[in-house]
């Protein structure tokens, strides 16, 4: 069991260090080297060959070797996930952080929506999951994967801030201060009716689908079941 503990903290110590490898300082030559399409080939194989090792590296673990925290970590972990998915799909629309056409449109504008509670509403998403699972201590097999998405998605958005602002100078300058890296959570509501309803819809459905799973009921369900 120790050994699969140690082969999962070194897959995901891979997937991080890979993707911020092939993220920042390789990206350009190997974009040079391979053009746009070979890189993300190579970008998207090893993201995949890392998260395979993870999986069974998580599967061969220990499933609860942690004491937990109880009622009050459940709680807390509770109010963590519901806006994850509010502010997940509150950035699919409108995110000059991805990679698509009208970036530099975007940053010109004041922000609205989920951007005005952060301008990495994806990466938070993210992080408060991470946090949701670190916050309830049932697993070192759990605890290992939440750290490397936390480290992924924060480290990741202070990096992206930082390339962005090599690529669109001025405009992501202006962008940022507009917009906060840390959340403002009382302005949660500017997300909006539509996607609030979504988010609320989806983090039913997954904490539903946690207990046949992983065998313990999440969310509202930890509580109603």
């Amino acid at each position: 069991m120790q050994s699969a503990l140690i082969s999962l903290a070194s897959a995901s110590i891979a997937l991080v260090g890979t993707h911020f490898a092939l993220s920042h300082p390789l990206r350009a030559p190997l974009v040079k080297t391979l053009g746009e399409r070979g890189f993300l080939g190579v970008y998207s194989f090893v993201a995949l060959a890392c998260m395979v090792w993870m999986y069974f590296a998580f599967t061969a673990a220990p499933a609860l070797d942690l004491p937990g925290s109880g009622d009050f970590g459940w709680a807390i972990a509770t109010l963590l996930t519901l806006p994850a998915p509010v502010l997940f799909f509150g950035s699919l629309r409108g995110n000059p952080a991805l990679p698509a056409p009208g970036a530099a449109r975007l940053v010109r504008r004041d922000p609205i929506g989920v951007f005005r509670v952060t301008r990495h509403p994806m990466m938070w998403s993210f992080a408060l999951w991470a946090l949701a699972h670190l916050v309830l201590w049932w697993s070192w097999r759990t605890t290992i994967v939440a750290l490397a998405i936390l480290v992924l998605a924060l480290v990741g958005a202070h990096l992206q801030d930082r390339r962005k602002a090599v690529q669109m100078g001025a405009d992501w300058a202006g962008w940022e201060a507009r917009t906060h890296f840390w959340p403002r959570w009382t302005r949660l509501g500017s997300a909006g009716r539509g996607v609030w309803l979504a988010g609320i819809a989806a983090w039913l459905a997954m904490t539903w689908w946690h207990l046949p799973a992983g065998g313990i009921a999440a969310g509202l369900w930890h509580w109603i079941g």
